[in-house]
């Protein structure tokens, strides 16, 4: 991705466009694919058969595709375009919330994968969104639908709602690996704080963590108050679905999950880039979470209270925060960390921070994220914008893309969670 499409009116240093190109970069799907099928070439196998899920799977599923010789090919994602393979289909489902196609695609992956043998090589290829692009729920799809939107609204953890997603779901929590009896090799990339297998695309060939029950499940809804407010079927499942499959599961014994890409692989790059930039780069950790607003503070804290040095300085934090809905605007996680921050960097001179959704869609937007500056406050308010009064309505797109300083790069292909750089110049 040219550096040039991270401009925005108040981002036009190209040093800081390289460092957020070099971090896409560095987890472009194909290329990891590639990478890791060099270095160790399939097992001998009668046939192998690829199933791609999840927003980088094109990608993926193209070059798996162009290195081994695959029978049969399903891909499942969310912005289709055609694979150079007349043996692979395509199916689009629906993301962030799963729809009809979704549930199409998960009963088209059970019969996919239900058909193979043991002498079989089922090669899966994993990436971020596959929790709500495929599904093959134990209650009505609207049902589900209704619990993912109350989920969402309420500013739950993707890791609780995937917790909820693997018991409630026969495609997940290692239900894809317990469908086929073929040899199971899954690359995943990873949108996931910490990389758990379980949690990346809610562990389809994964085994769940042994202390993962349904009490667990039962658990998320009583924290956020939902057991009296969701359909009653999602309740009844949960008491009478099996225990998803653990990994002294025998079944696991024919399963490797292997991560391929990750967060602090892009954060890794971007840091090196910086570094090639003259600015003194610095890792904040891939694991920041929570409320975005308050992360927001959190950060903009380690910016304003960090040393004096001679070199600019970048700081790069990588993560997942959530939004607890209060209003009823447009935007999405690092839309909303960016505005939180106007504030907190009001009036200061030479810094900026940036956030990043690395597929390039921030909620339900075309945005990645937006920049702030010292300037920003009172540029909006000369524009007759108020930062605080739009983010008391979650309203975050509004305010950036009047100020032109949304990020707007499109869809990368690519989905490893989300970055921010604090920037002092």
């Amino acid at each position: 991705m040219k550096p040039s499409v991270f401009f925005t009116h108040s981002l036009q240093d190209p040093r800081i466009a390289r460092i957020l190109s070099a971090a896409l970069a560095a987890v472009e799907p194909g290329k990891a694919v590639e990478k890791f099928l060099q270095a160790r070439p399939l097992p001998p196998a009668r046939r192998v058969f690829v199933l791609g899920l999840g927003k980088a799977a094109i990608a993926m599923t193209q070059t798996a595709t162009r290195l081994v010789d695959v029978t049969r090919g399903l891909v499942i994602t969310k912005h289709a375009s055609p694979v150079d393979s007349d043996s692979v289909t395509v199916i689009e489902g629906g993301h962030p919330v799963p729809d009809s196609h979704s549930l199409e695609a998960g009963h088209a992956a059970l019969d996919f994968v239900s058909a193979l043998g043991a002498d079989d090589l089922l090669l899966c290829l994993i990436s971020g969104g596959g929790s709500a692009l495929m599904t093959a729920p134990r209650v009505p799809l609207e049902d589900l639908q209704a619990l993912t939107r109350s989920l969402l609204a309420c500013g739950a953890r993707i890791d609780e709602i995937n917790t909820l997603r693997r018991h409630l779901d026969r495609v997940k929590g290692g239900g894809l690996a317990q469908a086929t009896q073929a040899r199971v090799i899954s690359l995943l990339l990873s949108d996931v704080v910490g990389n758990p297998l379980e949690a990346i695309a809610s562990g389809p060939t994964a085994p769940d963590p042994r202390g993962a029950t349904r009490a667990d499940a039962f658990n998320v809804l009583k924290k956020y108050g939902l057991t009296e407010s969701i359909p009653t079927t999602i309740l009844r499942a949960l008491e009478e679905a099996p225990e998803t499959p653990k990994a002294d599961d025998p079944l696991f014994a024919r399963v490797e999950n292997i991560v391929i890409g990750s967060n602090a692989l892009a954060a890794q790059a971007a840091m090196a880039q910086a570094q090639a930039g003259g600015f003194q780069a610095e890792f904040l950790g891939d694991d920041w979470q929570g409320e975005a607003r308050e992360t927001a503070k959190a950060l903009c804290e380690r910016l304003k209270t960090h040393p004096a040095i001679e070199k600019p300085l970048c700081l790069i934090a990588g993560g997942e925060t959530t939004v607890t809905l209060r209003g009823n605007g447009k935007g999405g996680r690092n839309q909303e960390l960016a505005l939180a921050a106007v504030g907190e960097l009001a009036g200061l001179e030479n810094v900026m921070l940036v956030t990043l959704a690395t597929d390039g869609e921030d909620g339900p937007t075309d945005a990645a994220g937006a920049v702030v500056t010292g300037e920003t406050d009172q540029r909006a308010r000369s524009m007759r914008l108020d930062a605080a009064q739009f983010l008391s309505r979650n309203d975050s797109y509004a305010f950036f893309s009047t100020l032109e300083d949304a990020l707007k790069i499109g869809s990368t292909g690519t989905n490893v969670n989300d970055l921010t750089f604090l920037l002092r110049l």
